[in-house]
């Protein structure tokens, strides 16, 4: 059973489109983070994301029984931050347990003391292929091409 995201905001937990980045930060996690938040309040890019995720998940697992699997969002935010910092699985562990504002944009308040275990991660983001990410990858380059407008060439 998993759901998108939870419609139901946890105490303590800010709304993604509220988290408060720092748009002058050179560091790479920010910088990802703006895309990810970006992306979450373009309804119709993050819906087009997450009907690709949906089709990921395994057909055999029932999306109305069971105990409820990592969400979509979540599954999505540590594959792109893995995928493009080139971290393992450990430090993704870590950043995902540790870090207040990776924390805020997985969804968790100030006072969600979850914990991700390495073999959860593993399993969920494993569910991110190659060919899944050059889909992903074509909705948010189009995206980008809304935003910034493509160049035009000089010669």
């Amino acid at each position: 059973m998993r759901q998108v995201q939870s419609r139901q905001l946890q105490i303590g937990e800010v709304d993604i489109g509220s988290i408060e980045l720092d748009h002058r930060s050179r560091d790479d996690i920010p910088q990802i983070l703006l895309g990810l938040q970006h992306l979450y309040l373009n309804a119709e890019a993050r819906d087009l994301v997450f009907s690709l995720l949906e089709q990921a998940v395994p057909e055999n697992i029932s999306p109305d029984r069971g105990r409820p699997g990592m969400q979509l969002w979540k599954i999505l935010v540590l594959g792109v931050l893995r995928l493009n910092l080139d971290w393992n699985y450990d430090r993704l562990r870590e950043m995902a347990n540790q870090h207040a504002t990776i924390r805020a944009m997985l969804g968790h308040g100030m006072y969600d003391l979850y914990e991700y275990k390495l073999q959860t991660i593993k399993d969920n983001v494993s569910l991110l292929t190659p060919e899944l990410l050059n889909q992903i990858n074509e909705v948010v380059v189009a995206e980008g091409h809304k935003i910034v407008g493509k160049k035009k060439k000089i010669r």
